[in-house]
């Protein structure tokens, strides 16, 4: 009786093995031991490690790295997808999206990242200050997405109890106090934006919105394009389009990221924040957001005013 050959493990395969043990374990933890602080800031203690911070460090840029730079649920994953299919289109490459994220996984990851074909592309959460010192020293080309804090923080909270990595809450209130606070993963959403703000002006660095490229992807993509120095036709521009709208990559969610996918693409809506802000939580955002952003030029890119008023 022949018996079935089977299939080699592919890195994605790996990928999504490790993705389900680390939930597992983490699923066993209480919210006190999910979290770890560094450098002032909470960091998820299964994906992320201060070694492993460090170990990226040691990563030397290249002239055509292309890096993706977000606070949390500001559009990450979708902006990565974008790029990767980008690549395919220009340097006939399928998208290799398991080393993407900078600072997760172990820190032996950061030989893997070093033997990449180029061009490479990152995504992170870090603060500016926290980037590999070589892709700040060479001026590599950074992609800033901003989303308004509103709708972040509506995503962060549903992204925390669908997580198994994360601290759950049993309320919306409790969240929104925790945001508002910088005691949640990455700290302040105002901290971020002001970490890079002070950057926005240096021609390495292009800030655009997740509400900009929602609401005229095909623009916005051409420009992204230019950034990097690549271009596509009208028809791959909108091949990419179609393969990377919201629905086509949740109902690719498990190809990509197995169970996990479940938590990583919810809705990807703008102006999700009214079903869970009350006005007087609206009120408070908006101080802050006077206090700290009104007057920048983040703020400004922002246009608070259109997506985050009642």
């Amino acid at each position: 009786m022949s018996t079935l050959k089977q299939k080699p493990r592919t890195e994605r395969d790996k990928f999504i093995d490790a993705i389900v043990k680390v939930t597992e374990e983490a699923s066993k933890k209480s919210a006190e031991e999910l979290l770890f602080l560094y450098k002032g800031v909470l960091y998820p203690i299964y994906i992320c490690s201060e070694a492993t911070f460090q170990a990226v460090q040691s990563l030397e840029a290249r002239e055509d790295d292309m890096f993706i730079a977000t606070y949390p649920k500001c559009g990450t994953n979708w902006i990565t997808q974008v790029l990767h299919e980008v690549v395919y289109f220009t340097h006939n490459r399928e998208p290799l999206l398991e080393d993407a994220m900078l600072e997760f996984g172990e820190p032996e990851k950061v030989e893997s990242i070093k033997r990449q074909a180029s061009p490479r592309i990152f995504s992170t959460h870090l603060y500016y200050n926290d980037m590999p010192k070589s892709f700040i020293a060479n001026k590599s080309k950074i992609l800033w997405i901003l989303r308004n804090p509103k709708d972040t923080a509506v995503s962060f909270y549903h992204f925390c109890n669908n997580n198994p990595i994360l601290p759950t809450y049993h309320s919306w209130d409790s969240f929104f106090q925790d945001y508002m606070n910088a005691k949640v993963c990455y700290g302040s959403y105002f901290d971020h934006a002001l970490s890079w703000n002070e950057h926005i002006d240096e021609e390495n660095i292009m800030a655009v919105t997740f509400e900009e490229i929602k609401e005229d992807f095909a623009t916005q993509l051409k420009k992204i394009c230019k950034f990097f120095g690549l271009h596509l036709t009208n028809e791959q521009i909108n091949k990419i389009e179609n393969k990377t709208t919201f629905k086509s990559m949740k109902e690719k969610s498990h190809e990509t990221h197995g169970e996990f996918g479940d938590s990583m693409f919810r809705k990807g809506e703008i102006g999700d924040w009214r079903s869970l802000f009350t006005e007087e939580q609206s009120r408070e955002m908006d101080a802050k957001f006077e206090e700290r952003l009104a007057g920048t030029k983040v703020g400004k890119k922002l246009n608070y005013n259109k997506y985050c008023k009642f």
